[in-house]
């Protein structure tokens, strides 16, 4: 993957740049039809097609206590990006010193770069700049006096609905994984870094792959089928979220368990990806372990009739 942290490193060997800009969380149909619209641009007119992007929410400093769950990490979010077929992604570090630049200075800053900008492509209702004070309307005569063209793209509309990062996360929290999926572009997948558990998978007799899922739009408490991609291998997974009613805690938290079906090895520190399958219950509070460990046998058999594997590499 071919990311940049300054526009400074970018060496277009002298072609034009062809921009896509964005938080571009879940990478939604809205956000494919900017950046094809980019990549397409790029390969017309020979030039380089670049994906923009934050390495996290604005909000997140402009206006920390109205930050929205994200639907993708990071690395699930420049995957998807880059999948779309963008030369570079310029992936920049949103600060508090950032975030006073006003929308004609960010422009300027790259249009100072080492590549001259041939067209910027946006959503129609994209924002940018210190106070939300930048929009298209700027972008257009910021084009006509640095020479370069905008589009900017009316929102894609779903079965009457305006495809959006916050329907999605709304459709999500309400368990319609289907409709998710619809105005993703692709199956809906839950992605974070392994980290240490407390081992009572292990305990029972499944092993679990704990994810680090803080700050992300998540769906309804259960246990789910789902896939995911251990190197060239799709592996069946069972899925758990919730608070793990089971086992005594004075302050519960959420947690994302994924038991591998016929995998052994070390994941930790890996970021994981799993496609979300069937819901296959509800979270429940069992009266012991042995009864909990029945339980999840009975999951993992589900689990492996649900999802269909795909055998290509």
């Amino acid at each position: 993957m071919n990311i940049l942290h300054a526009a400074s490193e970018l060496k277009p060997g002298g072609r034009k740049v062809c921009l896509a800009i964005g938080f571009f969380d879940g990478v939604h149909l809205g956000h494919q039809q900017i950046i094809r619209q980019t990549v397409a641009n790029a390969r017309l007119h020979g030039a380089l097609a670049l994906a923009l992007t934050f390495d996290r929410h604005p909000n997140a400093v402009v206006a920390p206590d109205r930050v929205p769950p994200l639907i993708y990490s990071l690395p699930q979010k420049l995957r998807a990006i880059e999948a779309l077929g963008t030369d570079r992604i310029l992936l920049l570090h949103f600060d508090e010193p950032f975030s006073r630049q006003t929308g004609a200075e960010f422009i300027r800053g790259l249009a100072r770069g080492p590549g001259k900008i041939h067209s910027i492509c946006v959503g129609a209702d994209f924002v940018f700049g210190h106070r939300r004070g930048g929009n298209v309307a700027l972008l257009r005569t910021l084009g006509g006096e640095l020479g370069f063209v905008v589009h900017g793209l009316a929102a894609v509309s779903l079965d009457g609905q305006a495809v959006s990062s916050t329907r999605i996360r709304e459709l999500i929290g309400a368990g319609e994984l289907d409709a998710a999926s619809q105005m993703l572009g692709r199956p809906y997948a839950i992605s974070g870094r392994v980290v240490a558990g407390g081992k009572l998978g292990r305990q029972l007799g499944f092993p679990t792959a704990n994810l680090e899922v803080e700050g992300r739009q998540l769906p309804p408490s259960g246990v789910y089928s789902g896939l995911t991609r251990i190197g060239r291998k799709i592996r069946r997974v069972a899925l758990n979220i919730g608070f793990r009613p089971t086992v005594p805690s004075a302050a519960p938290r959420l947690c994302v368990e994924a038991h591998l079906l016929d995998f052994h090895g070390d994941l930790y520190g890996q970021e994981l990806e799993i496609e979300i399958g069937e819901k296959l219950r509800d979270e429940k509070k069992f009266a012991s372990f042995e009864e909990l460990k029945q339980q999840i046998a009975l999951d993992v058999a589900a689990a492996r009739t649900c999802c269909e594997l795909d055998e290509r590499d």
